[in-house]
């Protein structure tokens, strides 16, 4: 689905990210992993376009991005913290969103009904509760039914059911042949959902393959704890 070769981008001084090599599996979920500063959110952001590297290139289904951002239209992002207008109601969120698209109605509109949004969606988005204001913005990057899905910190903020609700769409959606990646710092839910994991540490890919075979490698029997000897062994 998306290759990256060589990544390299600096900010000022700071070397952010340092020869990213990365295959993300088609109909696979990915996640990327790694202590604060790792370069996950760098790295995020060059996928999607709104960061550019330095030097490296990206192929998305085998075709070099280059300067062509049309691709992103095949993408839904879930920011961490979306920053929706909030004057906005919810309802009218999805209309600017559908017109931007160029999509007047339809989609995949799955999640507005199992999160029960359709009660909230004439309210201003500025007098949501932050958990609702997550459902709607996990809602906004299903709708257009993406070839891949960019998802930050997803259950950031939603409740024990919620949570697993997204999850489920997540998996459900790996099931139709979509291609979801996924930064969390939860290391359980992670393993929940995961095929495949990417471990960056400094700027570098210290590890990418399956989460069995990261566990393998690491002889420990959950994700968090494989990711902890990794960190360890990586820092001595």
């Amino acid at each position: 689905m998306i290759r990256t070769c060589a990544l390299m981008k600096r900010f000022g001084r700071n070397e952010v990210l340092r020869g990213i090599d990365v295959d993300i599996g088609a109909a696979r979920v990915t996640g990327i992993v790694g202590p604060n500063g790792a370069g996950k959110t760098t790295l995020i952001k060059i996928l999607l376009g709104l960061t550019r590297a330095d030097s490296g290139l990206i192929a998305f289904d085998g075709v070099p991005v280059d300067r062509d951002v049309s691709y992103r239209s095949r993408i839904g992002y879930m920011p961490q913290i979306a920053k929706f207008p909030e004057n906005l109601t919810a309802a009218e969120l999805l209309t600017l969103l559908r017109s931007v698209r160029a999509m007047p109605r339809g989609g995949d509109e799955s999640l507005i009904e199992r999160f029960d949004l359709r009660a909230v969606l004439d309210q201003p988005l500025r007098v949501l509760s932050g958990g609702t204001r997550q459902k709607v913005n996990a809602a906004t990057a299903f709708l257009f039914e993406p070839e891949l899905l960019v998802l930050d910190e997803p259950t950031a903020g939603l409740d024990p059911a919620s949570s697993a609700t997204l999850k489920d769409k997540i998996l459900a959606e790996r099931a139709r042949g979509r291609t979801v990646i996924v930064t969390s710092h939860i290391m359980a839910e992670l393993e929940e959902i995961c095929d495949d994991v990417v471990f960056l540490l400094e700027g570098v890919v210290r590890f990418a393959g399956t989460v069995e075979e990261l566990k393998g490698r690491t002889r420990q029997v959950n994700l968090e704890r494989a990711i902890a000897t990794m960190m360890i062994r990586e820092v001595a």
